[in-house]
């Protein structure tokens, strides 16, 4: 069943994020990830959500999405993201 990793990311120092989405990208789509969506236009419908940038990854199942966060690979890449952006990351399960 396909898990979808969501981040809702506010990006504050523009030069290293675009480090950090240069160089996870290649490990995303080695842990079996999809780009679904990489930040553009949205709209709210409902709530009092304010997302700012949306990125949604699509992966084979949630052992996966979660292999690739919690992965000695991605550590220092976490730490580079949460050096120059702040925001909330999700796993939900697709069906």
């Amino acid at each position: 069943m396909p898990a979808y990793l969501i981040y809702d990311v506010e990006i504050h120092d523009p030069e290293p994020y675009a480090e950090f989405m240069k160089r996870v990208k290649p490990l995303v789509e080695k842990m079996g990830g999809t780009y679904l969506a990489r930040g553009g236009a949205h709209e709210v419908l409902e709530g009092d959500w304010n997302p700012t940038r949306i990125v949604l990854f699509q992966f084979p199942d949630m052992d996966s999405a979660r292999a690739l966060f919690n992965s000695d690979d991605y550590a220092p890449l976490k730490e580079l993201r949460h050096s120059c952006s702040t925001g909330h990351v999700v796993i939900v399960e697709g069906v």
